[in-house]
């Protein structure tokens, strides 16, 4: 298996910063905005966003954890059940903005799967998506509003994004099989 690396630590910091000051510049004093990461990874890039927007707002914006797997329209055909992990949204949505954070945007189907598990918990005003890498290969008409890195990618190849937190390292990584 080869592998190329597409983001270094420091490109990776690099990425979120921009993304951070281009929700600013969208948001304002972000008044309304709440952050919602897709379990796991998305997770971990909204809680490192939100430091930065946190920075330069002083203050912190409401976040959440948003598991998606019993939305997902392929679980009944993994060979396991689907690990239900926790969601955690500690605002009600009715009205906000909810910006949708995930690591990597594929086919589509994760984002899908969260718009739907979004409204178990209000009716956003508007939902917006930040991801950290786009690598193409859509199965459903969605795009991001932000993104870290654009990647062409072949449907053999894999984006893996690997975070401190969870994997030790910040790397962003594509493997070709």
């Amino acid at each position: 298996m080869e592998q190329t690396i597409l983001l270094t630590e420091e490109e990776m910091r690099r990425a979120l910063e921009r993304l951070a000051y281009q929700v600013l510049e969208r948001h304002g004093d972000c008044a309304g905005l709440v952050l919602v990461g897709i379990q796991r990874r998305g997770v971990d890039i909204a809680v490192r966003l939100g430091r930065v927007i946190a920075e330069r707002l002083g203050c912190a914006l409401p976040s959440g954890a948003l598991d998606i797997n019993l939305y997902r329209d392929d679980w009944t055909t993994l060979s396991a059940k689907p690990a239900i992990g926790p969601s955690d949204i500690p605002v009600d949505l009715d009205g906000r903005d909810v910006l949708l954070v995930d690591d990597v945007l594929f086919t589509g189907r994760t984002i899908r799967a969260a718009l739907e598990a979004l409204l178990d918990y209000g009716r956003p005003r508007r939902v917006e998506l930040l991801v950290l890498v786009d690598r193409g290969h859509r199965e459903l008409p969605i795009h991001a509003d932000y993104v870290g890195r654009t990647v062409n990618t072949g449907r053999n190849e894999q984006v893996d994004v690997l975070l401190r937190e969870r994997d030790g390292r910040d790397e962003v990584l594509l493997s070709s099989h």
